[in-house]
């Protein structure tokens, strides 16, 4: 685990604001739905992503498969990314 040095209170209502630089490099928009995990005595935030979505495009459905890592594809998403890795392997 990383640490950002960024310490936060937790307001009245519960809730901590996750500083903007953060959310810019995290890709975490506005109204994005989060998810929270304990570990132990830890409190994990994380993007929500429905369990079947495509990490390429983004598509959302049964057929997806998953693969290594648990890195979901759909048909379109793997052919898109071994595409992106033959041309990055030509180029070498």
């Amino acid at each position: 685990m990383k640490s950002t040095g960024i310490v936060r209170k937790v307001d009245h209502l519960g809730r901590i604001v996750v500083p903007k630089e953060l959310r810019r490099s995290l890709e975490i928009m506005e109204n994005d739905p989060m998810e929270v995990f304990i570990d132990g005595d830890r409190v994990i935030l994380q993007k929500y992503r429905p369990a079947k979505e495509c990490a390429v495009t983004g598509e959302v459905a049964d057929e997806n498969k998953e693969y290594a890592g648990g890195i979901v594809l759909s048909d379109q998403g793997a052919d898109q990314l071994l595409q992106e890795l033959q041309e990055a392997l030509n180029k070498k």
